[in-house]
């Protein structure tokens, strides 16, 4: 694989994205987790505010897009409750949200360029994500307990000191 590069995301980058979260949709519901993403999740609306905001970053291996996700510094509303635990620090911190790739070392890639911004990040998954999990748990993430999402379904929370 080509050295892994990470830029803000571009309204002409879109297309690209918008496959990416489909072939991570249907992994999901290939291994286990079919109701995370569902209904067509996140829609190109939100992923085009996400980029005005310039939170929305691709993931690029050469000349092809091999993930995406967003990384928000700052609090994060659904985190400011959690069930059965508590965050290690109360320090600001970086989220990283909605990643999904096509390749391999995309998270330990989003990982080191959150961490060069921010060095506290919290990330959370559904409790039927294994492979996110997995990914947060082998890269240092510590299992805080549960927080709610906007649409009130729990979530695994992690945060990494």
């Amino acid at each position: 694989m080509e050295k892994i590069q990470i830029r803000r995301a571009k309204q002409s980058d879109l297309d690209e994205i918008e496959k990416i979260y489909a072939g991570a949709r249907a992994f999901m519901a290939e291994n286990g987790n079919p109701t995370q993403w569902t209904n067509g999740y996140p829609k190109r609306v939100l992923l085009e505010e996400d980029i005005r905001n310039g939170n929305l970053y691709a993931v690029w291996s050469g000349c092809k897009l091999v993930g995406v996700f967003l990384f928000v510094i700052g609090e994060d509303p659904t985190y400011s409750y959690m069930e059965g635990g508590t965050w290690r620090s109360d320090t600001s911190y970086g989220t990283i949200h909605r990643i999904a790739s096509c390749g391999s070392g995309v998270f330990a890639a989003c990982l080191e360029f959150c961490r060069d911004k921010c060095d506290h990040i919290r990330v959370d998954t559904h409790a039927d994500n294994k492979p996110m999990q997995h990914l947060a748990e082998k890269h240092g993430f510590s299992r805080r307990g549960i927080i709610y999402v906007e649409n009130g379904t729990p979530r695994i929370a992690y945060d990494l000191l």
